[in-house]
């Protein structure tokens, strides 16, 4: 039977008796007398009659159709045990028709789903499941529809004044009745389809490649789990002249903090592995019911065609084709999505309006969604995004801590390397300031490793001997040394073709290309590299490239990329060299994707050659080319004296920068900025002073220590802000005692991040304010506090931490702050502590109350979600002024005791009963409040609370006409506002 004609069946056989006996039967005539009174549907609905439709009836005909609705949409919509639960709810919602105060001509001038949507707003909260609730929405749509066609037909009053309109809802009645029989089952194909996307993202991006090391025979795919540091970002829109103020937090917190972020980063820093991490633990189910959605830039742009639409976001997945219609738009639709679009600088820089336009599209279309956007750092201008509400941040080099743990959890996982080689390296990055410099990224520091134990303990002296070095261990070294049959081909026949594809792709703006034009390039190259015809054809080379040297892959089976943008520009560099395009290098320098390019060129090539290409770069002009000629010194071994003073003399004038891109520029020139930036005094205002410091922290060096230390005792807060984030970037204890042993105070910002900054901090400026993140040892705290009171303590993201019993005896603590400590179970040594201001995220074991009921001087306190608590484990002498919630107390009832309450903010999707309310409403000195919309509807009919002036709704401000009213009504002089504005 077809399912079209069955929906048509099911509303005729279903719907059509329970409307008729929702109603009081009409009396002969027109009934025009009453309606020259304009009756409420309230006054006519059968109840009303003794003899009319009772309760039980009512529930039995919502059984009627909910069984009938589920025996025909196909796939079930929701599981059945909710199916008793949606039939009371739709009894409870039709009932609620015995309350509108609307006659039956508004309620058709309304239309159908106008309709439902008041009638749904009328009835008590329902708490349902969400699949249920959606099934529940559609039965009540459908019956409106019908209710209204009913209406129309009802008397000739009716019939004769909207004869027009009941033609066009009869239409609109049969089309939704065979709808009807297909969103269920679309909806329902949702859910399994969602289950099998998740699985697939949580598999696809649960590995890394990590060159040199090798798990299995022929793999070198690392375990995220194992493999991922979670690195910091910290905020590059603090300066002079802006609102926001200078912070680090975790790179995996990036989105719980901000719903929008463009995350800046060097090649190789992590920006791709975080946007993985990211993906994997929402498709885990970490983030709540978050759908994510990987959008690598270089894949989808290959063909310079448009970036997708919201329905086609699974392009360039094995799954492109297995979502049911429309359900990106669904997920997009109702805020559940995480977008994660990797490499704004992999799109060429002609193409970067269009991406920027497409993003802004999706935004203004979705905006209740989370993103993150990726690009290197000089790719797009700082502000490129802020118009779209995004905060922009640059994720930090890993800190000498991450350095030993990345080394540490690489040896872990490595097969067959020696015991001693681990300590070997560590030593050495500790000890040697160039290779610790080299290892501020994954990308460099996972090379370190692999050619550290390939090498025996012999590692290379700078970066381009570490490229080097790298492409011989993947190109030769590896196969040989494992004795595998190959045919004998040197590297430099290998490097000579591999080149040509980099070269290709930088000279296109591409990160990626099709098989047959790799193919093709091969194939023009081999007549002036015979030696590689020891491969065989064209074909046979490229399938050796891509199956053996680990430097090429294919993203899908007709296209190839090189495995990372380092390798391909020191390829190009290489490619560049051999042509002799200098000018073509020194034409690009307004190019960011050129910039590495020039700089492997400049290390690569001869004296001439550096001296052709620095000269051409100080003939363009620009600061930008300047500052890249500047950077290229590093590189240049050896340099006519003469030209690097001309340099050096070109780039005084840029000296001090006047922005942060010009400063993070200086500082991405190496060691050699700092022979140009003179310090303080040079500057004329602080301003100047704060981008001077930021030049000199991105050299990332123990050499700008010195120079560090001369702007400690500069009074601007932006300069001490900035003096205290780059504190992990050098070495502990002489940035600890040169710079921050000198500031002349110590901004709240500083954050403690290893037992030897907590050491160094007590040694030479202790504080009583400290904040600590990651895992700082229980014996560190105890030796901090032996030496130093805490009258502030913030403990954040520490997975090692057990108990707070360095705290044993305190009676000092004011202000506590725990958020993910998940080890941290025990809170008993806070008990009976003179704590004002509280924001705990405890494990779900922990009793939060019996803490709280001995604090009674509590002011303000936070709780995070698995807190099992409510306002009776309060102390009762606590003023309570601010009270934070994001997970639903037992009872707020015990509110009315604190009437000093001045800030009250509920959990997203929490209704409170109706105690709760009353208890809320005898707060007379409540000013703010934050709910959910839908808590509005659970509000006494009878409340009012005039004294709130503040009421802040979770999400995004939307029109919504039912709950503005009840807000006016229940809160008559608030202003409304959300917590996303």
């Amino acid at each position: 039977m077809d399912l079209s004609t069955v929906g048509i069946r099911l509303a005729a056989g279903a719907l059509t008796p329970l409307i008729k006996k929702l109603f009081q039967s009409e009396g002969p005539g027109a009934g025009l007398v009453e309606r020259d009174r304009e009756l409420r549907i309230s006054s006519y609905v059968a109840w009303r009659e003794k003899r009319g439709l009772g309760a039980a009836d009512l529930r039995g005909l919502a059984d009627d159709l909910v069984r009938q609705a589920l025996r025909l949409s196909g796939e079930r919509p929701l599981p059945p045990d909710e199916e008793a639960g949606v039939a009371t709810a739709l009894a409870v919602t039709l009932n609620a028709l015995g309350d509108l105060a609307l006659s039956d001509l508004e309620a058709v001038r309304l239309g159908h789903r106008a309709f439902a949507r008041k009638l749904r707003a009328a009835a008590p909260p329902l708490g349902l499941s969400r699949d249920a609730e959606l099934f529940h929405a559609r039965l009540v749509d459908v019956a409106c529809l019908h209710i209204l066609n009913f209406f129309t037909q009802r008397s000739t009053f009716v019939a004769a004044t909207l004869v027009e309109q009941s033609r066009s809802i009869g239409d609109l009645a049969a089309k939704t009745d065979e709808v009807l029989t297909r969103i269920p089952r679309q909806e329902g194909r949702d859910a399994p389809f969602e289950r099998r996307y998740l699985a697939y993202v949580a598999q696809r991006h649960s590995a890394l490649t990590i060159f040199g090391l090798d798990l299995a025979p022929g793999s070198a795919r690392w375990p995220l789990d194992a493999a991922y540091v979670n690195l910091a970002a910290t905020a590059t829109g603090a300066g002079p002249g802006y609102d926001s103020p200078s912070y680090s937090l975790p790179a995996d917190q990036l989105l719980t903090e901000h719903h929008r972020v463009l995350l800046r980063g060097e090649a190789g820093s992590g920006k791709t592995t975080l946007s993985q991490w990211l993906a994997v633990s929402a498709a885990r189910g970490e983030g709540g019911d978050q759908i994510p959605f990987v959008l690598p830039l270089r894949s989808l742009t290959r063909h310079g065609g448009r970036l997708p639409a919201a329905d086609a976001l699974l392009t360039g997945t094995s799954l492109a084709g297995e979502a049911p219609e429309g359900w990106a738009n669904r997920v997009l639709r109702d805020g559940r999505a995480l977008l994660l679009v990797d490499g704004i600088d992999e799109v060429p820089e002609s193409e970067r309006r269009q991406a920027r336009e497409w993003l802004s599209e999706l935004i203004t279309a979705y905006g209740d969604n989370r993103w993150l956007v990726t690009s290197r750092p000089s790719a797009v201008r700082r502000d490129w995004l802020v118009d779209l509400g995004f905060a922009e941040v640059t994720l930090a080099p890993m800190t000498p801590p991450k350095v030993r743990s990345f080394i540490e959890r690489w040896h872990t996982a490595a097969e067959h390397v020696p015991a001693e080689y681990k300590q070997q390296l560590l030593d050495a990055v500790r000890t040697k300031p160039d290779l610790a410099r080299l290892a501020t990224n994954p990308l460099l520091c996972g090379l370190i490793c692999a050619l550290h134990r390939e090498r025996r303990g012999y590692l290379p002296s700078g970066r381009k001997e570490l490229y080097a070095a790298a492409l011989s261990m993947l190109l030769h070294r590896r196969d040989h040394e494992r004795g595998l049959r190959l045919p004998e081909l040197a590297e430099e026949p290998q490097l000579q073709l591999l080149q040509r594809l980099a070269y290709w792709l930088i000279r296109n703006g591409r990160g990626e290309m099709e098989r047959e034009r790799a193919e093709a390039l091969i194939a023009d190259a081999l007549p002036a590299v015979p030696a590689a015809r020891v491969l065989g054809e064209p074909p046979a080379v490229f399938q050796h490239f891509l199956e053996r040297t680990g430097l090429l892959r294919a993203p899908t089976e007709d296209t190839v990329e090189i495995v990372h943008r380092t390798f391909q520009d020191f390829l190009g560099a290489r490619a560049a060299l051999d042509e002799g395009s200098f000018g073509e290098l020194a034409g690009h320098a307004g190019n960011d994707q050129w910039e590495d390019v020039i700089r492997m060129a400049v290390a690569q090539g001869r004296p001439r050659d550096r001296t052709e290409i620095i000269r051409a770069l100080l003939d363009q002009g620009s600061e930008r080319a300047v500052l890249l000629a500047l950077a290229s010194l590093e590189y240049a071994a050896e340099l006519d004296p003469a030209l690097r003073a001309e340099v050096e003399a070109a780039a005084e004038h840029l000296v001090p920068p006047t922005n942060l891109e010009a400063a993070y520029a200086l500082g991405r020139v190496g060691p050699l900025a700092l022979d140009l930036l003179r310090g303080p005094g040079a500057e004329p205002d602080a301003a100047l002073a704060f981008y001077t410091v930021v030049a000199a922290g991105s050299v990332g060096s123990d050499l700008a220590i010195p120079l560090l230390a001369r702007y400690a005792p500069h009074d601007s807060a932006l300069v001490q802000g900035k003096l205290v984030e780059f504190w992990p970037l050098f070495d502990t204890r002489q940035y600890a005692e040169e710079v921050i042993a000198r500031l002349p105070r110590i901004p709240e910002t500083l954050t403690v991040h290893s037992d030897a900054e907590l050491d160094a901090l007590g040694e030479f400026a202790p504080q009583e304010r400290l904040t600590v993140a990651g895992d700082v040892s229980h014996e560190a705290l105890a030796r901090y506090r032996r030496r130093t009171p805490i009258t502030s303590l913030s403990i954040r993201d520490n997975e090692r931490l057990t108990s707070l019993g360095f705290l044993r005896g305190d009676t000092s603590l004011r202000v506590v702050s725990i958020m993910r400590c998940p080890a941290l179970t025990d809170l008993a040594r806070l008990t009976g502590l003179p704590v004002e201001r509280a924001h705990l995220q405890p494990a779900r074991s922990v009793d939060v109350g019996a803490v709280t009921v001995g604090w009674s001087a509590l002011r303000e306190l936070s709780l995070g979600a698995d807190a099992d608590w409510s306002p009776d484990d309060l102390a009762p002498e606590a003023s309570l002024r601010t009270l934070v919630l994001t997970g639903p107390p037992r009872s707020l009832t015990g509110l009315a005791r604190h009437q000093a309450l001045r800030i009250l903010r509920l959990p997203d999707s929490w209704v409170p009963a109706d105690a709760d309310w009353r208890a809320i409403a005898s707060l007379e000195k409540l000013r703010e409040l934050t709910i959910s919309r839908s808590a509005l509807g659970s509000v006494p009919g009878d409340l009012r609370l005039p004294f709130v002036r503040t009421l802040r709704f979770h999400g995004r401000t939307r029109e919504d006409r039912a709950s503005d009213a009840r807000a006016v009504q229940h809160f008559p002089r608030a202003e409304t506002t959300s917590t996303r504005e």
